[in-house]
Order: C-alpha cells, then structure tokens, then sequence
C-alpha cells in the first residue's frame, strides 16, 4: 500500500519496511561495538517505542536488558505541552549504562523533562536512541547517540506510532499528505 487513510487524514509511504529494517541492523551494530563487555540497560518508552525497542534488541548479541516506561506529550498530531509519566521506571540504574529508547524525537520536551529523573538515579552512562528525529522540530537541546533516520517535520505513523490510536501496526512508515 502506497496510500493509506487513518481517521480523517491520508498519508503515503514514507519509509518501507526493508529501509526500516537495514537501519536497524546498523544502529544495533554500533551499539554491540560501543557496549562490548558491558551490559547495558534498555529504557523504551511506551507506547511507541515497542516495535523498534523489539527490533533493536532482536539484533543485538551483547548482553542487555531491557524495560519499559510510559511517558507522554501527544494528543492528537500535536504535542499537548505536557509530559505526563504513567508507568515509572521500576528497575534501579544506578551505576549502570542505559540507552533510552524512543520512537520519535521532535520538540524533545518528553526527554528534556525525563532526563533529569534518570541522571538523579546516578547510571555511570545515559543514552539516547531513537529511531525518528526532525530536527526542524527540535527546541530543546538533546544528544542523541544513536538515531535512526532525520525526517522533516511532517506528521509519520506506523512502525509503532500512532495518529489517535491507530496505525502503531504498519510494518512501514507513513507521512501526512
């Protein structure tokens, strides 16, 4: 499918499985180098991070674990401006190396607020990993260690975003037109 409606919008393919996949690879590759004899400790946060975080971890042959976190700031397709956390992180990071795990960075807010929580914890690293970032978008400063494609600042679902709900379950990534 080139073309797909969900709810009242239409949007066409922006990034096919097989591109999303290749990357994948990549970025997994870069992280089992930077993390050889360590074992690093995966945040996703939920809900849109869990196709990538599964995908990520499938590819990587260090030892690693992995956990989730649900933060949120969207409704709709704009930010609500406010971060809201309704699962916390349960497992302790302190003294360990975390890589965060995120869908999509676009204004960063989400992050910038949940950053300071995580360095509180005293982990010996913290990353960032996320599979989308529109830079156009971004107004708060962030370093992202690993990301996996740079996209205008268009709305995307599939590949575990969504539009109010809907289209977490394309294999592909799809943007507004």
């Amino acid at each position: 499918m080139s073309q797909i409606k969900v709810h009242d919008r239409n949007f066409e393919v922006y990034l096919p499985e097989a591109t999303i996949l290749e990357k994948i690879k990549e970025l997994a590759a870069r992280i089992n180098r930077d993390y050889e004899g360590k074992r690093p400790l995966f945040v996703a946060v939920l809900n849109g991070s869990f196709m990538f975080a599964s995908d990520l971890f499938k590819q990587l042959n260090i030892e690693a674990e992995l956990c989730f976190i649900k933060l949120a700031s969207y409704k709709g397709m704009k930010s609500s401006g406010n971060v809201v956390t309704s699962i916390g992180l349960e497992t302790d990071i302190f003294g360990r190396d975390v890589i965060i795990v995120e869908d999509i960075v676009d204004t960063g807010k989400t992050l910038h607020e949940f950053l300071p929580k995580l360095q509180h914890q005293q982990p010996r690293s913290l990353k960032i990993a996320t599979f989308l970032h529109k830079p156009e978008a971004t107004t708060y400063p962030l370093k992202l260690d690993y990301v996996g494609f740079e996209i205008p600042n268009k709305f995307v679902v599939g590949y575990g975003l969504d539009y109010d709900g809907l289209g977490r379950n394309l294999k592909e990534i799809y943007q507004v037109l």
